[in-house]
């Protein structure tokens, strides 16, 4: 997927948020305009498609080359206002004649190869996802009808520096080598929608679960990531990004179970989570200092301590008064987030809980070793 990997805070922005089209939009519309070319020698500057739910957009042109053997047509990817790893990237559509009916289709530079089972395309496919696909072969179908052509179709895509932006995703992590995915359900980007980034946690557990991973963690970050990973010695196919959606890991392994699952959070996330908040961004929901306070006081906390907490800025400034008094607050509430997500989970799935400081320092840890 190419879906952004842990992103920094966004800017406020109190407007309307505008929307973007996707990577698979964008192909479709170089596709057409290619086609067009091929077929028609007509020359577009902006090329207008059909999305998947029956609206229409029109995307304008980049590039547009007529070779010996092909069209070269390129769109720049308008993410909106979503803070998109592919925004303003460069996607781009070599179309080929062929004998043969039928649309074959190839990654170009930048465009990853699936190499892994567990993700909707067949290992050796072009990391097309089937909507786009389904979009392209529309369009160009309907090209052909226009001009009586009775061939088919390569399509070759690409995207400009792909397998530099891919790093900044979670494709090498399923198995997608080479560079990005070119994805898209309905053709748009909704801004700071969470259905991409939710797509590439379900489709992690798919990858871990097809290649018959005996147990996964979940971690919140880069810090709780590496210490999973170097604690419980776990390759990167065992790795879910899951950032603040606790939910979305939870709820989908209740359908799709692992052998066992390692929530591995920063301290205030856990915290949030053990609260009960299945989305821990800041947009949200915050550090609930009153519940902090009245869980270090069902720890034998005095008066002094809850005041002090009840002023803390942090939850790891919470944490240091209860560790100064002995106050086990951090095992207490790694506890309190394996009482949750039992909520969710089957009985079936072994679960441990890791709580990291800022430093990938061990806090608390409760669970089971997988055996």
């Amino acid at each position: 997927m190419s879906a952004p990997s842990l992103r920094p805070e966004t800017t406020e922005n109190n407007g309307t948020l505008r929307t973007g089209l996707t990577t698979g939009a964008c192909a479709t519309a170089a596709s057409l305009a290619a086609a067009r070319l091929l077929l028609q020698g007509q020359h577009t500057e902006a090329a207008r498609i059909r999305l998947p739910r029956g609206e229409f957009r029109e995307l304008l042109i980049a590039d547009l080359q007529l070779t010996a053997n092909a069209a070269l047509a390129a769109v720049i990817k308008d993410a909106g206002d979503d803070p998109d790893a592919t925004h303003g990237a460069r996607l781009w559509v070599k179309l080929q004649l062929k004998a043969e009916p039928g649309v074959a289709f190839l990654a170009g530079q930048g465009v990853g190869t699936v190499t892994r089972k567990g993700l909707v395309l067949p290992v050796g496919e072009p990391a097309i996802n089937p909507v786009p696909r389904q979009m392209i072969v529309a369009h160009l179908q309907q090209q052909a009808m226009d001009a009586d052509y009775q061939g088919g179709f390569l399509v070759t895509v690409g995207i400009d520096n792909g397998e530099r932006i891919a790093l900044r995703t979670m494709n090498g992590r399923l198995g997608i080598v080479g560079g990005l995915s070119v994805l898209g359900t309905t053709g748009i980007v909704r801004p700071f929608s969470c259905s991409a980034y939710i797509a590439s946690i379900h489709q992690s557990i798919d990858v871990a679960n097809a290649n018959k991973l005996q147990r996964i963690a979940a971690c919140t970050g880069g810090t709780s990531e590496a210490y999973a990973q170097q604690r419980f010695n776990l390759c990167d196919a065992a790795i879910v990004e899951m950032g603040d959606l606790f939910g979305a890991v939870l709820k989908y392994l209740r359908r799709h179970p692992v052998p066992a699952l390692i929530l591995a959070a920063g301290f205030g996330k856990l915290t949030k989570f053990a609260a009960g908040h299945l989305d821990t961004h800041s947009r949200r929901c915050a550090i609930d200092f009153p519940w902090l306070a009245e869980q270090a006081m069902l720890l034998n906390g005095d008066e002094v301590l809850r005041e002090q907490i009840l002023q803390s800025n942090t939850s790891l400034q919470a944490l240091n008064y209860c560790q100064q008094q002995g106050v086990p607050l951090a095992e207490h509430i790694a506890l309190k987030a394996v009482q949750v997500a039992r909520r969710y989970l089957p009985q079936s799935i072994a679960l441990e809980v890791c709580a990291v400081d800022r430093q990938g320092k061990l806090l608390a840890y409760v669970g089971e070793a997988c055996q």
